[in-house]
């Protein structure tokens, strides 16, 4: 079956939990632990938690779906960056932070991720946003990759905390 992207509605809060618990630990460095990432999880992506983004109407989530399988989710946050490496890095106002955008392994390469990129960048641009930034850990090179594929340009850095540790990421932005 070929891959459709939707708004996710407060009933796939379930799914959205599922694939982030699944598809996180991928864009980990290596050297960060399992504690550190269940820790994450339980905290940032349980079902919980993405109830309370699906009622965010500052935020904007994406489900990709094979047939009735989740294979994948985006988040986009709209609103001026909380944190000020973040403020001072970006050139384009207003602004949308593209706050996670994941895949199953299996749909790497497989065009999801663009599909789910270009749902974020419209409810971007439909908000007003004149940009749209991101975070990504500096190790992970395939992910960066990805990104500068998609128009996106390194701009920045910022730190990203992970259970007990913080990680160094850069920021990236792109001109809607």
């Amino acid at each position: 079956m070929a891959v459709v992207v939707r708004r996710a509605t407060a009933a796939d809060a379930p799914a959205l939990a599922a694939v982030a618990s699944a598809t996180f630990a991928l864009a980990c460095p290596p050297h960060t632990t399992q504690e550190s990432i269940a820790a994450f999880i339980a905290d940032v992506l349980s079902q919980e938690r993405f109830q309370e983004y699906l009622a965010d109407p500052e935020r904007d989530l994406f489900l990709a779906e094979d047939g009735a399988v989740a294979t994948g989710y985006a988040m986009l946050v709209t609103g001026e960056p909380g944190d000020p490496d973040v403020r001072g890095a970006l050139a384009h106002r207003p602004s949308s932070e593209l706050s996670k955008i994941y895949v199953l392994p299996d749909q790497h390469g497989a065009g999801t991720s663009r599909l789910l990129m270009t749902a974020a960048l419209d409810a971007a641009r439909a908000r007003g946003s004149r940009g749209a930034w991101l975070g990504v850990n500096q190790l992970n090179e395939r992910a960066q990759r990805f990104y500068a594929k998609s128009g996106f340009t390194r701009v920045g850095t910022k730190r990203f905390l992970v259970g007990d540790r913080y990680e160094d990421d850069y920021v990236f932005e792109q001109a809607l």
